[in-house]
């Protein structure tokens, strides 16, 4: 660390967020760049090609010496953001940076004042959807190579790629990949700014993702509605039977999922680090979300609560169909109804075989014979990470306590992103790291999402010395 001028580094990361990056980012807000999964027309309407032509303008502007910026569209595909940034000394392999630009939808009840696409900056919080899921990201990744540049420090070659399918599952990543492969060349260390951590005081190494399966669910009962009054007791209910099936899987009781593909043994070394993080910042796992009256979290016992997100499957059910709502429901047995089921797999599970049990379990021996029909069905793998290397040890260590004054904890994200399980495949000699700006109460996905701005610069210093690091090491 002391090769690199850490003054100069965190003067650069500021000036930068103050004067370049924040009236660029809330511009970035106000574009509603909904992934392709919740935008059927996304091409023809034009907001992802307008979120990268945003960022592509910002960073063509930092005219960093010797970059390159590219548009790639592959036909069909959504399109993604590259800068490609020769190495400043001896070039220790290509330096992967990664983010997203498109969004979640805009989901309603948003507190007054604030709104999806409407930037609001309000006490240290940019308000604003994709502010901190992670617009922030290109901006953050850019900074930190010129930050390195002005502190006098080393960074080996370094590619941002920005795509904007993330939320929709990053189907084209691998199209892409294997396009870029040739670019990319050896990829020695991916930096993903797609994550965070249980608070702001310190920099959240994220270990491990869940990965993800989700169906949606329909059974039948009847061609067209009945009358409740002459069909019940005589038709089944089509809400009975999804209970019925839902039990298959899943303990009411305890939420315990009971297929066994869904479950793995959870790493020694896991287990010791959602102690550690617990310790680290008492209290948060029990209270960081807003319990509403009385609720409870399933479990009093923290590390256990952080076991389940990092390292157990559950479900949640995330939609539904075939619902009136309450002040239209007349007295009718429904024909159908359609719940979307949402499980989170732990990061080791083969989650095409836990799809499969999933399929086995709700298709076979179907109460009364009744119609089910899947649909919509998504599986993707989790991931887990490398054994650190001693020189990224070393540099975590190390930033801590300059950049944040805490030691660096660990945290097994209970989320996922498809990417690094792609990347952790393609190179698997790579050192991953995978922090972020996001915390628990950020509300991703979810009404008021707003970034933590000083938080958001501390990682973007803390990248900006583990370039260097890299590159020396």
């Amino acid at each position: 660390m002391a090769t690199v001028d850490k003054t100069a580094v965190q003067q650069t990361v500021r000036e930068l967020w103050e004067a370049e990056i924040l009236p660029s980012l809330s511009d970035f807000v106000a574009i509603p760049a909904l992934s392709p999964h919740f935008d059927g027309n996304w091409a023809a309407n034009g907001h992802l090609d307008a979120a990268v032509e945003h960022l592509r303008g910002w960073i063509t502007a930092r005219d960093i010496p010797g970059a390159r910026v590219e548009v790639v569209s592959l036909p069909d595909r959504t399109p993604v953001l590259l800068l490609d940034v020769p190495a400043t000394g001896d070039d220790k392999g290509t330096v992967l940076l990664y983010g997203h630009l498109d969004k979640q939808p805009p989901v309603g009840g948003w507190s007054e004042g604030l709104g999806p696409w409407q930037p609001v900056l309000r006490d240290g919080r940019l308000y604003g959807r994709g502010s901190a899921d992670d617009g922030y990201a290109g901006y953050a990744a850019t900074a930190a190579i010129e930050a390195v540049r002005a502190g006098g420090g080393s960074h080996s070659r370094c590619v941002l790629l920005l795509e904007t399918g993330e939320e929709s599952g990053s189907p084209d990543l691998p199209a892409y990949l294997e396009h870029l492969s040739d670019q990319l060349g050896q990829v020695s260390l991916v930096v993903c700014l797609d994550s965070g951590g249980s608070d702001y005081k310190r920099l959240w190494l994220t270990t491990s993702l869940r990965g993800l399966a989700s169906v949606d669910l329909t059974v039948r009962v009847l061609d067209a509605g009945q009358h409740s009054g002459l069909a019940s007791g005589i038709v089944p209910s089509s809400f009975r039977v999804i209970r019925r099936l839902l039990d298959r899987i899943e303990d009411s009781e305890s939420g315990e999922i009971l297929i066994k593909e869904m479950h793995v043994d959870i790493p020694d070394d896991r287990a010791d680090e959602a102690a550690q993080s617990v310790a680290a910042a008492p209290g948060t796992f029990r209270t960081v979300f807003p319990l509403h009256g009385d609720t409870q979290p399933v479990d009093q016992d923290e590390v256990e609560l952080v076991l389940n997100n990092g390292w157990r499957p559950t479900l949640s059910v995330i939609g539904a169909d075939g619902f009136p709502v309450p002040v239209d429901a007349g007295n009718v047995l429904r024909p159908f109804t359609t719940l979307t089921l949402s499980f989170r797999l732990p990061p080791t599970a083969d989650s095409a075989a836990a799809l499969e049990a999933v399929r086995d379990s709700l298709t076979s021996d179907v109460p009364y014979g009744a119609t089910v029909e899947l649909s919509r069905t998504e599986a993707a793998d989790g991931w887990n990470a490398p054994q650190l290397a001693p020189w990224l040890r070393a540099s975590l260590d190390a930033l801590s306590d300059e950049v944040f004054g805490n030691p660096w904890q660990t945290v097994s994200l209970g989320g996922s992103i498809p990417f690094m399980g792609l990347l952790a495949r393609l190179y698997p000699d790579a050192q991953f790291v995978i922090t972020g700006a996001l915390g628990s109460d950020s509300n991703a996905h979810v009404p008021d999402e707003w970034l933590h701005v000083k938080q958001a610069e501390k990682v973007t210093e803390a990248v900006a010395h583990i370039l260097d690091a890299h590159a020396r090491s």
